[in-house]
């Protein structure tokens, strides 16, 4: 017998097996012997009660044993495997190719970027020299932007595929257990690129190949299906069918398909600020207590509202996280966040955004289908401007509201350094009043959040650009056999829609051949 069922237990208890099996079985009113076996399946912190509690959902299995989960096999693939072609290594692309081989076909990835090992060097410069290298940084290489991030697995996408086998194909490759459990998983920035790794190794040992530093510069396609492809202006590959898993930094990319007619359209993003204050004010702020707050994770925050007709909504939360550069080309500036698997920095950081749409680019860009893009450039490169530099435009919440330049920053953990700036003038009038209207109301919810310092500019919270697709075959609308997925193509936003995206493109492209599990 299956009894699903709650329980409640304290911080000092939620891991020990014991504990949890005598709170199953006096909840249900029996032996703890009678029962064979507790299954956790979903684990959250509540910090709503005034010592905070953790809640867990279990399974409880009574005189029978719990269904054995079907393993992931990844054989070795024949010789006379049919090709799927990928472009980028990032979720979409990995999980992606581990799908195909799941299916008996052979991924051939192309990555615009280097190996992990050897995009940590890029990063390091970017960080410490301010030296953008527009094919090896935070957003391009193996792993893609997700890589160095805090690794947040949460999505909302639960619907859209089978979240519970993305979790576990990470977990069978080194992320941690409690991954499988906790209501708002992640990885951290440590752990994420030896997952990379042996993502890789495994393709590679199943007769799979991954070329690094091969950029995709053109696709060539005729009678509507696609032809070939050309890696790095000089080398065609014959493909049949195309995986586009390039990320929503790829710009070059909407401008290809731009350029060859084929359709695109701009879609909503968000811009806004990172906004960081100490860990401790945000552990006290959720925990209510110092106290409590030394026992329990680093705490974390959202926060949505509607402000001036836009939403305005937190974004990325890293709790015990740094504020670390995303800039792509030189000229440009950009910002994200990110976490070790511990969260053990001083700092917390999160997006602060406001939604944007064609209201705010038509009249610069007028009906261009990468009028989004340009305007999201367009920030950029003013924010460059203002400091010449990876340094960061930065100012007070408070100052940013009352419209004055901050006379003096607090420390941060940007390690590119800050500039006093009011970040007013980096953003238009109408998107100013919207961020600060939101702002104000933050500090409404969360007393003090307008003592927090605004870095500049988040800009990159979703593609600006929707590489349009059959809703049915997930193909391109005007070319058969180009499958566009993931963030770059505007249909996923984070590591785990993004995984999800990817694998069921990959059934798709395996139907397109007569395949299927």
């Amino acid at each position: 017998m299956k009894s699903s069922i709650e329980i409640v237990l304290r911080q000092d208890e939620v891991h020990n097996d014991l504990r949890i099996k005598s709170e199953c079985a006096n909840q249900l009113r029996i032996r703890k012997e009678e029962i064979t076996a507790v299954s956790v399946e979903k684990r959250s912190l509540d910090a709503r009660p005034k010592v905070p509690i953790y809640r867990l959902s279990c399974n409880v299995y009574v005189n029978e044993n719990p269904p054995e989960l079907k393993r992931i096999e990844y054989v070795n693939l024949s010789d006379t495997a049919p090709v799927v072609h990928i472009i980028g290594f990032g979720p979409a692309g990995m999980f992606a190719a581990l799908r195909l081989i799941e299916h008996g076909i052979k991924p051939v990835i192309f990555e615009r970027g280097k190996p992990v090992q050897e995009r940590r060097r890029d990063i390091r410069n970017l960080m410490q020299e301010h030296n953008v290298n527009p094919e090896s940084n935070y957003c391009f290489g193996e792993g893609g932007a997700g890589t160095f991030s805090d690794g947040k697995l949460y999505t909302r996408s639960t619907k859209k595929g089978d979240v519970k086998k993305i979790l576990r194909v990470l977990n069978s490759f080194g992320a941690s257990a409690d991954i499988l459990i906790d209501a708002h998983p992640h990885i951290g920035s440590n752990v994420l690129p030896k997952i990379v790794v042996r993502i890789r190794e495994t393709i590679i040992s199943c007769g799979g190949e991954i070329h690094f530093n091969s950029k995709l510069t053109d696709i060539k396609y005729a009678d509507n299906k696609i032809q070939s492809i050309v890696i790095n202006d000089t080398e065609e590959h014959e493909c049949g069918s195309l995986i586009l898993a390039t990320g929503h930094s790829a710009r070059d990319i909407y401008n290809l398909f731009n350029t060859k007619k084929l359709f695109i359209e701009p879609k909503p993003f968000a811009v806004g600020f990172r906004i960081e204050h100490s860990q401790e004010y945000i552990n006290e702020l959720r925990y209510r207590s110092k106290e409590h707050s030394h026992n329990l994770p680093a705490a974390e925050y959202s926060f949505t509202c509607q402000s001036e007709g836009r939403g305005a909504f937190s974004f990325c939360m890293c709790p015990g996280g740094i504020v670390v550069p995303a800039s792509t080309a030189g000229g440009e500036l950009v910002l994200n966040g990110m976490s070790v698997s511990k969260r053990n920095s001083r700092f917390a950081n999160s997006g602060f955004v406001v939604t944007v749409d064609e209201k705010d680019w038509s009249k610069e860009f007028q009906d261009s289908p990468l009028a989004g893009m340009q305007y999201q450039a367009g920030i950029e490169g003013k924010a460059f401007q203002m400091t010449s530099s990876q340094r960061a435009p930065a100012q007070r919440a408070i100052d940013f509201i009352d419209g004055v330049e901050s006379k003096e920053l607090p420390e941060s953990s940007y390690i590119p350094g800050l500039e006093s700036i009011n970040l007013n003038n980096l953003f238009s009038k109408s998107v100013s009043t919207s961020l600060k209207h939101a702002l104000q109301a933050a500090e409404i919810k969360m007393k003090g959040y307008s003592n927090g310092l605004l870095l500049a500019p988040e800009t990159r919270t979703s593609s600006p650009v929707r590489i349009t697709r059959n809703s049915e075959t997930r193909q391109h609308t005007q070319v058969q056999g180009l499958f566009p997925v993931g963030e770059g193509a505007g249909y996923a936003g984070g590591i785990m829609s993004a995984a999800i995206d990817g694998e069921l493109s990959a059934d798709s492209a395996a139907g397109l051949l007569g395949i299927s599990l």
